[in-house]
């Protein structure tokens, strides 16, 4: 099995298959859930698929260090591995991951308009960058003029960018202020079910009535078709 068949099979396909191919470029999405219920496990399985179409990837984290994240990629790519029979995966691990950069910040101490300008510097280096990750950020703690920041940043990049937020309530006001909405092209809640864990999208654009979910492997995390 070589790159092609993972993006094939890849579990985002799972997700692009209820939003209607998944976030465009120039678009952003929100992923909420409570603590420790599988955010950045979703999180690492849009970068990775963002990695195999050949782009290259910016994680920011601003709660777990740079080697948490790491171990993370390494979890999510052998099981995805696994799953499609792959006997010596690590020659394609190293060659797509050489397109990934891994942030570690503190929200007390650097601002979204920083993180903004730290991938302005990166392209100035030569990074540039095409699939972006905010992962542990409070969102409670962020303005209006800060996600539209990152926003203007996203859309004159034409990046694809996927945030996390520790949210408890399943309704979309609770997971994402009524300010901040229209800045994300998908609002998704993952919450415990019977045997499982579902993710659903509770926003798609200007659709605020999706009926659809998918599930995550209570085991692996990985996101399937029911």
């Amino acid at each position: 099995m070589d790159k092609k068949d993972l993006i094939d099979h890849s579990p985002v396909r799972s997700f692009d298959n209820i939003t209607d191919g998944g976030l465009k470029d120039g678009e952003m999405g929100l992923i909420t859930s409570k603590k420790g219920l599988g955010k950045t496990s979703v999180l690492v399985q849009f970068g990775l698929d963002a990695l195999l179409h050949g782009k290259q990837l910016v994680h920011v984290s601003f709660d777990q260090h740079s080697s948490n994240v790491i171990s993370w990629y390494d979890s999510i790519f052998t099981e995805i591995s696994k799953k499609k029979n792959m006997n010596d995966s690590s020659e394609l691990k190293d060659s797509i991951v050489r397109d990934r950069t891994i942030l570690n910040f503190n929200q007390e101490t650097f601002t979204l308009p920083k993180v903004i300008n730290t991938l302005h510097a990166l392209k100035d280096g030569g990074i540039k960058v095409s699939a972006l990750i905010i992962d542990g950020l409070n969102m409670d703690k962020v303005s209006k003029d800060d996600i539209a920041a990152v926003d203007k940043f996203v859309k004159d990049e034409k990046v694809t960018a996927w945030f996390s937020d520790t949210k408890e309530s399943s309704k979309l006001g609770d997971s994402c202020r009524a300010e901040l909405q229209p800045y994300f092209s998908a609002v998704c809640h993952l919450a415990p079910a019977q045997n499982c864990i579902t993710l659903n999208v509770m926003k798609l654009r200007d659709n605020k009535d999706i009926a659809e979910t998918i599930n995550l492997d209570p085991k692996t995390l990985l996101m399937t078709t029911k």
